[in-house]
């Protein structure tokens, strides 16, 4: 039977004592090539106390959270301190091939990449959210991983830091630039997932039970649509210039308008409606979205 609780991986070090490797070159990053990896016996789930950065290819049996990879051509995928890993029972595949990048935290400490790597999205995108690359866009990450791995190689001086962690921000540079193609190139089965967002934010505010339930949530629609929240906000930025918030908050707007327009209801019981556990709040949103009152709009309508 499987672990019921993913092994927990803080370390260099561990990973390759688990692989079978040598010991790293650097204590705080690595580059492993996955071609005949194998699984580690017992060993089912993983969660990694470093960022992973991985390019892989027929990986048709590896899980991240509870999403499934389901190609064979090469993509690459992004984990931030935490996540989980996880493969089916027949371990890992043979055919896999690729690389995996590994990255304490503490080797970001005191650079600018610290802080800046939180504010890349697709640490936070699932794995059927992964990036496809064309072969041009692979061979730039693959320059890039060679300069890194050439680096922590050779003789670590006072500049090997610097120079790793430029390639490094580079390469991120490169996956966000990425992304937003494939938010471009996937354009039909994006606006499906626009059309979808539309029709569920409308069912929801439409709902009786609407009061009881509470304002609608970023993540409620995600889990709705399969996606993760991350991904979802990026995505409708570029289709929409809005995050998911902002399309929530316009959709109530719009049924606040309807409802003070064609109703006799005060603003409170028109707030308590909306989902809005004080009615402050929803003054505050519509002021904010229409530089009105809700009283003020009612007035200037009638």
């Amino acid at each position: 039977m499987p672990n019921a609780r993913p092994y927990r991986i803080g370390s260099i070090t561990e990973i390759h004592r688990l692989m079978g490797h040598p010991k790293p070159h650097h204590p705080l990053i690595s580059i492993i090539d996955l071609k005949g990896l194998k699984s580690v016996p017992g060993i089912d789930a993983v969660v990694f106390d470093l960022y992973v950065i991985s390019m892989k290819r027929g990986c048709d049996n590896l899980f991240y959270g509870q999403q499934k990879y389901d190609f064979d051509e090469g993509l690459m995928g992004f984990m931030s301190p935490g996540q989980v890993l996880r493969g089916e029972e027949n371990g890992v595949p043979p055919k896999l091939e690729g690389w995996m990048l590994f990255v304490h935290p503490d080797f970001l400490w005191n650079t600018t990449l610290a802080v800046k790597i939180k504010k890349y999205d697709f640490f936070g995108y699932a794995t059927n959210e992964a990036l496809f690359l064309s072969d041009k866009e692979e061979a730039v990450i693959k320059e890039l991983i060679k300069n890194i791995s050439t680096e922590y190689h050779s003789n670590i001086d006072k500049f090997s830091q610097d120079i790793i962690i430029s390639n490094l921000e580079t390469l991120l540079n490169y996956a966000e630039r990425f992304y937003q193609r494939q938010f471009i190139t996937r354009k039909i089965t994006n606006h499906k997932v626009l059309e979808k967002l539309e029709g569920l934010t409308t069912a929801y505010l439409c709902d009786e039970a609407l009061l009881s339930k509470g304002l609608p949530s970023v993540q409620y629609f995600a889990d709705k649509l399969n996606i993760s929240s991350k991904y979802l906000s990026s995505l409708l930025k570029q289709l929409t210039g809005q995050t998911t918030q902002q399309i929530i908050h316009g959709k109530l707007i719009e049924k606040a308008k309807e409802k003070l327009s064609t109703t006799e209801l005060s603003v409170s019981e028109i707030a308590y409606q909306l989902g809005f556990e004080h009615p402050q709040s929803f003054n505050k949103l519509f002021k904010s979205k229409t530089s009105q009152s809700p009283l003020d709009f009612r007035q200037s309508f009638n």
